[in-house]
């Protein structure tokens, strides 16, 4: 048995630049602060993580409770309305290699996102994904990555013992991966990694990173 676990925003789908304004833009609107976006400071890089990181740094008025409530809807409503006219694209070759997935008798599907789980099922129904079996963890339920990809974990599996893989595409992707002990193939180039792909079109390449 494997498990195969993906990100989304830029791993599945080419969404990382939309997602990312309709976020500052939700916190802007309404905090009347600009969100310092030098991601790589942050210890947490989900929606969670990163208003935590925002309230101890620019808005110390709020708690985390009350501005994750205050943000949410806004950020929701701006990637609806986003998508509603420029449809989310897949990372090329995505949804086959997914569906491919979905018919092997050995292989376990789970999706650990950063982001909001509300917007992440919005933006991969919108680029054509079929989401049917396949248990999604977000910052819905934690504000750490590890944290939400161990729970992924529990959700698809609930064992430590299933060989792990995880698709993504960003540095915090490497350094939770490292922490876990799981073995990391890196989508796009964001990242310099031993394990890379371009994009899902070539399955053999891609199933030869799996564990």
């Amino acid at each position: 048995m494997k498990h195969i676990m993906f990100d989304v925003d830029g791993t599945l789908v080419e969404s990382y630049d939309f997602d990312e304004q309709c976020f500052l833009e939700a916190v802007q609107e309404v905090t009347g602060l600009g969100v310092i976006n030098n991601w790589e400071t942050y210890p947490h890089v989900t929606d969670r993580g990163i208003l935590g990181t925002f309230i101890e740094r620019q808005a110390q008025q709020y708690s985390i409770e009350e501005l994750e409530e205050l943000v949410k809807p806004v950020f929701v409503s701006k990637i609806k309305d986003y998508l509603a006219s420029n449809p989310a694209q897949e990372v090329e070759g995505a949804i086959k290699f997914v569906e491919h997935l979905k018919s092997e008798s050995d292989v376990v599907l789970s999706i650990a996102t950063g982001g909001w789980g509300d917007t992440a099922v919005e933006k991969l129904k919108s680029a054509g994904f079929d989401l049917s079996g396949i248990p999604l963890a977000s910052s819905n339920d934690h504000h750490s990555r590890i944290e939400i990809m161990k729970l992924a974990i529990v959700k698809a599996v609930n064992t430590d013992n299933v060989p792990l893989t995880y698709f993504g595409d960003a540095e915090w992707d490497v350094r939770a991966c490292k922490d876990l002990g799981v073995n990391l193939v890196i989508v796009g180039s964001r990242v310099n990694h031993n394990q890379v792909l371009s994009d899902f079109t070539n399955i053999y390449k891609a199933m030869s990173y799996v564990q």
